[in-house]
């Protein structure tokens, strides 16, 4: 660890260097991406450099001791170089952390797909939660969210929604949300005072832009038609629902919330280009899957991740043993706590993985 510590502080220094190169300095864009290099590598090289701060006073103490004071010194001595060891104990934490890979997708925008599962209308209605609970959650942090395609059912469910979220770091906390999310309760429409069990699945995706997967033209299949309401019935007089076929893979997406056919296709393709992205990630995750087993399985849409029973106001997340009682909150948007956890979980089977791989 300490070996790669020392390698970006001297990087750091060179790029300290080449910024005060009056040659370079006038070069706007060298001067761009060299303050961008130093403002990322900033943080970890100041805490490393505090780090060996701390190992040269506890050095000094020892020193010091070796040198027979009076009990009181040594009192002293002993109480200063605790909470020097302390202090680089909880830094060397932190370096670890600091050091860990960052998933390049962290930072981006995320697409995020909600579909009804099992249990009829009642999975539509709890999709709709599902979906209420990422829009609060969003409004909360201050993202922005918009919509991109909904099929809703009379209820005031959803067969199926997908929405867009910006705003930084919004993949970096709502990834964890990808599986199928299950649901207890009793349905309104149940006399009986039973409880029923559906589910919704949830998939998150990164925002691809169109420079990180260039789709040709002539691989996609593009039909127009008009768009249907409840029941079938038109809602447009005009072709405006855009339905988009990508011919290699097979996938197909289909946008007609618009009544505009030029902003049906942008967001079809939108949503397109974004699960080709994911479609290649997947490939390229599942070659890693064998060295790179992570406690939070965030490609394994398959696998139940979650419960939410309403009659005993429970949630509780299988992946990490988590229950918590207070679904009231968490459904109401108030997700802090759950995802805290969840990134911790993650953090800590990166940090178990990289002390297995003999990392020093």
């Amino acid at each position: 660890m300490f070996d790669k510590l020392a390698v970006l502080n001297e990087k750091f220094m060179e790029i300290e260097r080449k910024m005060a190169d009056p040659k370079i300095s006038v070069d706007p864009e060298e001067m761009r991406k060299l303050g961008k290099s130093h403002a990322d590598l900033l943080p970890i090289v100041t805490a490393y450099r505090r780090y060996q701060q701390l190992q040269a006073d506890q050095k000094v103490a020892r020193e010091l001791l070796q040198e027979k004071p009076s009990p009181e010194e040594v009192e002293l001595l002993q109480a200063e170089l605790t909470d020097l060891e302390a202090q680089s104990k909880e830094l060397e934490d932190e370096l670890k952390l600091m050091l860990l890979p960052k998933d390049p997708n962290d930072e981006k925008n995320v697409l995020v797909e909600i579909r009804a599962g099992t249990g009829g209308e009642e999975a539509a209605l709890f999709a709709a939660d599902l979906f209420r609970m990422y829009i609060r959650y969003a409004e909360k942090l201050g993202w922005r969210v918009e919509m991109l395609s909904s099929n809703p059912t009379e209820l005031g469910g959803f067969k199926e929604v997908i929405f867009l979220v910006e705003g930084k770091g919004a993949y970096s906390q709502l990834k964890f949300e990808s599986g199928v999310h299950r649901v207890q309760r009793i349905p309104e429409t149940e006399t009986g005072g039973r409880i029923h069990t559906s589910a919704a699945t949830v998939v998150v995706l990164p925002e691809a832009e169109e420079i990180e997967l260039q789709i040709d033209p002539n691989d996609l299949r593009i039909d127009v038609y008009r768009s249907s309401g409840h029941g079938g019935q038109s809602v447009n007089t005009t072709d405006s629902a855009v339905r988009i076929t990508h011919l290699p893979t097979g996938m197909v997406v289909t946008c007609q919330d618009e009544k505009s056919q030029l902003k049906n296709r942008e967001k079809a393709l939108k949503i397109l280009r974004s699960r080709l992205l994911d479609k290649l990630q997947q490939e390229k995750q599942q070659e890693l899957v064998s060295t790179r087993r992570s406690i939070v399985k965030s490609g394994d849409r398959s696998e139940r991740i979650r419960t939410y029973n309403f009659p005993q106001n429970r949630l509780t997340d299988h992946r990490i043993d988590l229950t918590l009682y207070r679904l009231d909150s968490i459904i109401a948007g108030d997700l802090e706590e759950l995802v805290s956890k969840l990134m911790i979980s993650e953090q800590t089977a990166k940090l178990q993985a990289m002390d297995e791989g003999g990392v020093a």
